[in-house]
């Protein structure tokens, strides 16, 4: 991908696995608050956590996360019938993408999961 806006520092990475935990609404906020320590990184809100509720497919239904950063923000969708996490940190400050695959795939105890920075 070819670099646009260079006078503008952002670093991505998106970790997607299979998890072990039970995971609620509960665990997401804990995510969040897991994911900002070990990346010293600092929101400016709280979190926002929605669950479907019923609402559409059956395999589609989990959690639709984000919580905004003072450098960007962090989404996090969770597919729970599938067991399924899909994790995208965006930040316009530096973090350690080796710290963050660590503490997202500890966390969720994911054994199964795949890393892409962009």
């Amino acid at each position: 991908m070819a670099r646009f806006a260079k006078e503008v520092r952002r670093q991505r990475l998106l970790v997607e696995g299979y998890f072990e935990i039970k995971v609620s609404r509960t665990t997401v906020q804990r995510y969040f608050t897991h994911i900002l320590r070990v990346l010293k990184l600092k929101a400016y809100g709280k979190p926002i956590i929605f669950s479907p509720g019923g609402e559409g497919k059956k395999e589609n239904q989990g959690y639709d996360a984000f919580i905004p950063l003072i450098d960007s923000g962090i989404a996090l969708y969770v597919w729970s019938n599938r067991k399924f996490f899909s994790a995208v940190i965006y930040t316009c400050k530096s973090f350690s993408a080796k710290k963050a695959t660590q503490a997202t795939t500890t966390f969720f105890k994911s054994k199964k999961f795949m890393v892409k920075e962009f």
